[in-house]
């Protein structure tokens, strides 16, 4: 077991600062106090993020951090923290961790035995389920969905039978055909897109998926697409349920339980009374 005190040791830490998802008033001054704190930025793309700290007057030294370079890099982040080095991780938008690069980075610094310290802002799939009108929670985020057809579909019908409002990220380029998925194995359910979050064309369409999907192919920008949970509960068959009840106790007698202890567990297995099951193999 560990327990991390965030603001309680002596050992530096790694900050993962939320940024703007779009617009720039959405930086909270917490975030802009670390980024200008620490030794070194982590960011996903150092172009976009010298964009940033330039706006917010941050002159702290950046380094990559990336999907491509995360090994060598997370060694790096390691022996500064070594050094007494304050960290922060950013991605190009939102949260780190979130569908973006940071994960490894993370558990390698907690294996490490230094804090990971969270800086709370914008989140683009948060800030579209508070505003979608589905049913807020539960949710389940599943981030983006395989670009491979099959396994895309495969994912979806895994998900099929989920009672929880899904959550997903998609691009442009795979919306159409992503909907088109949803509405062959999901059916026609309720769905709403929010797209542009926070920016000047922000933009929700809500309604069923055959609605919805006919208007897809026009839609520009990364979005959010969140989905009514199932309204039918999967029905999944369990093993005994071709047995009479007699079967079902002899089952449990074959595996070396007692008549007594095979009648109750079958009584608990099938919701019945312990008299009700005690009868049935008795008299029979």
């Amino acid at each position: 077991m560990e327990i991390q005190k965030s603001f309680k040791q002596n050992k530096a830490s790694l900050y993962l600062v939320a940024t703007p998802i779009g617009n720039l008033g959405d930086m909270t001054p917490r975030a802009i106090e670390i980024l200008k704190s620490v030794d070194i930025i982590a960011a996903e793309d150092t172009r976009h993020t010298k964009k940033l700290c330039h706006y917010f007057g941050i002159e702290t030294a950046l380094t990559s951090y990336h999907e491509h370079n995360k090994v060598s890099k997370g060694d790096y982040i390691l022996q500064l923290l070594q050094q007494g080095k304050e960290i922060a991780l950013v991605s190009d938008a939102g949260l780190p961790c979130i569908s973006d690069p940071g994960y490894e980075i993370v558990q390698q610094v907690i294996a490490a035995n230094y804090a990971v310290v969270p800086i709370p802002g914008a989140n683009a799939a948060i800030s579209a389920l508070i505003a979608s009108g589905l049913v807020p929670q539960p949710f389940l985020f599943y981030g983006f969905l395989n670009r491979e057809k099959k396994k895309k579909k495969k994912e979806l019908e895994e998900l099929k039978h989920q009672m929880y409002t899904l959550i997903f990220y998609e691009s442009p380029h795979r919306i159409k055909e992503s909907l088109a998925a949803m509405l062959d194995i999901m059916g026609d359910r309720h769905i709403v897109i929010a797209r542009e979050l926070t920016k000047q064309y922000e933009e929700f369409i809500r309604g069923p998926i055959s609605e919805v999907v006919e208007h897809a192919g026009e839609l520009k920008g990364e979005m959010v697409v969140l989905l009514e949970g199932s309204k039918e509960k999967q029905i999944e068959e369990v093993w005994w349920s071709q047995l009479e009840v007699i079967q079902h106790v002899e089952h449990y007698l074959t595996e070396g339980l007692s008549t007594n202890d095979s009648i109750k567990k079958v009584a608990k297995e099938r919701g019945l009374a312990k008299n009700e099951v005690y009868r049935a193999y008795h008299i029979n």
